[in-house]
């Protein structure tokens, strides 16, 4: 068998994360990061130094025009997001985002008609989604193992020990919710298949929802509990509750590359499900390579992260007055 064509990758920005990215895509078949940008060409030139990439570029628009890369991963601010995806769409380069695509549904539904115009892929980089356990959790679901869902609960918290970082600033799109509560949003539209249809909210912090409680009320009497914060103890848990059972997931955001445990009890009874061990950033990147070499979507196109958004536009503003948030049907929304 032949090998898959090279699909060359650079990065926009220099964060913790993209160190992550880099050494994901060194595993994956096919893939490799060849260029790098920070506004800061000597950061930019260390970093690719450190991380054994051939290019470093002083600005992310010489990068985009000079480059020469097939895809770019974009782990900027997340006020920036919006910008350099649409800069990066307009050079015809397909664009791996961090989570949250965007910082409101108006830029990401504005992000999704740049992709579709110029017929350039675009996806939100939520890796967790991935892993194999998810794929076990979906099909124990399939196969009616806690019967009829009714409640999903789902945790991510952690200290931010610096103020002065991303998930604290306002101006640069933080606040717990897009930082990590967007994971429990995630996972509860993924666990239902669909979207919710109204939301209420509560949340604490003097600048950003420094903590966010969230209640998503889903079609068929589902609901989903989230609760997010970046003022708490590290906090990482989800439950999927049925009539007969509930699956506990203990490591839901970062399954383990030797491997995962899914917890499903029944009955008084508690069974421990092993799922092999993979990692969701190799998995993420394979994905979206072989979307660009065959010309289809990202398993999860940008639609997805328009609709994610929208629920986190919904939560926000009810948190901030205390009143629900009736959703729109997506298919209205999204024109269809």
């Amino acid at each position: 068998m032949s090998e898959p064509r090279e699909i060359r990758w650079g990065i926009l920005g220099t964060a913790h994360i993209a160190s992550t990215f880099a050494g994901a895509a060194s595993a994956v078949p096919g893939s490799r990061v060849t260029a790098v940008a920070s506004r800061d060409a000597d950061r930019a030139a260390a970093w690719a130094r450190a991380h054994g990439i051939p290019r470093a570029f002083g600005s992310y628009e010489t990068l985009l025009a000079e480059g020469e890369i097939d895809a770019l991963y974009l782990p900027l601010p997340n006020s920036l997001h919006a910008r350099w995806t649409m800069r990066a769409i307009e050079a015809g380069i397909p664009v791996l985002c961090e989570k949250p695509l965007t910082v409101n549904a108006e830029e990401a539904a504005e992000v999704a008609r740049r992709s579709r115009e110029f017929d350039v892929l675009v996806a939100e980089a939520f890796m967790y989604r991935h892993h194999p356990q998810y794929e076990r959790v979906l099909g124990l679901l399939r196969e009616g193992a806690i019967g009829t869902l009714r409640l999903i609960q789902a945790s991510f918290s952690f200290f931010l020990d610096d103020r002065s970082e991303i998930p604290a600033s306002a101006a640069l799109g933080g606040g717990a919710l897009r930082d990590v509560g967007c994971y429990g949003v995630n996972l509860a539209r993924l666990v239902t298949g669909t979207e919710p249809t109204r939301v209420f909210a509560a949340a604490h912090g003097p600048e950003v929802d420094d903590t966010l409680v969230g209640v998503l009320e889903f079609p068929g009497g589902v609901l989903a509990c989230i609760d997010c914060s970046i003022e708490c103890e590290e906090r990482r848990r989800a439950e999927i509750v049925g009539t007969e059972g509930t699956i506990v997931l203990d490591r839901p955001w970062l399954p383990s590359l030797e491997g995962a445990e899914i917890r499903l009890r029944r009955g008084g009874v508690e069974e421990r499900i092993a799922v092999p061990g993979a990692c969701g950033y190799r998995l993420e990147i394979a994905d979206f390579a072989e979307a660009i070499r065959t010309g289809r979507d990202a398993r999860w196109p940008v639609t997805d992260a328009v609709a994610n958004m929208a629920v986190l536009d919904a939560l926000l503003a009810s948190a901030g007055d205390g009143m629900p948030r009736d959703l729109p049907d997506r298919r209205a929304r999204d024109g269809v």
